[in-house]
């Protein structure tokens, strides 16, 4: 039987740096609706700010799927009392096996612990799964926190 294991990790451990390069081409691609190149990757995770996500700036965690890395998470401590969810990622060959169910219950359970009592996010209208995910999870629309290029909508969780 395929089980998850699901722990805090190094945000640049080998893992975790596959598992970002893989989301962020799934997202970017979708997007701009055609593959990325190697470069394009390598460009868009320059600079994106992974080094915040551990403590007590952020956490980062590594779901593994039948042993393989498969899945990734993070949040980025904004102030006393919230943090941003992000990088919710889970390979397509894993998904729909509760991954991403274990990748939110644990950071919503570290966040409680470092005495943050909101978790926020922003996403895309188009990212769909997404969106019903943390509809889910108890995630409900709130006005934008934030603006950039890539957010077209904004949730809030309190804990």
């Amino acid at each position: 039987m395929n089980s998850w294991i699901v722990a805090v990790e190094a945000v640049d451990s080998p893992d975790a740096r596959l598992l970002r390069r893989d989301y962020y081409a799934e997202v970017a691609s979708r997007y701009l609706h055609r593959p990325l190149t190697a470069g394009e990757i390598d460009q868009g995770l320059a600079g994106d700010g992974a080094e915040l996500l551990v403590a007590p700036s952020g956490r980062f965690v590594v779901g593994r799927y039948a042993g393989e890395p498969a899945a990734c998470a993070g949040y980025l401590v904004l102030d006393d009392e919230r943090a941003e969810l992000t990088r919710v990622y889970v390979r397509p060959a894993a998904r729909g096996h509760g991954g991403a169910d274990l990748l939110l219950t644990m950071l919503e359970a570290h966040a409680r612990e470092q005495g943050l009592r909101e978790i926020v996010l922003n996403t895309r209208l188009d990212l769909v799964e997404a969106r019903a995910l943390y509809r889910r999870h108890g995630y409900a629309e709130i006005p934008a926190y934030c603006t950039g290029p890539y957010m077209e909508i904004w949730y809030g969780k309190r804990l």
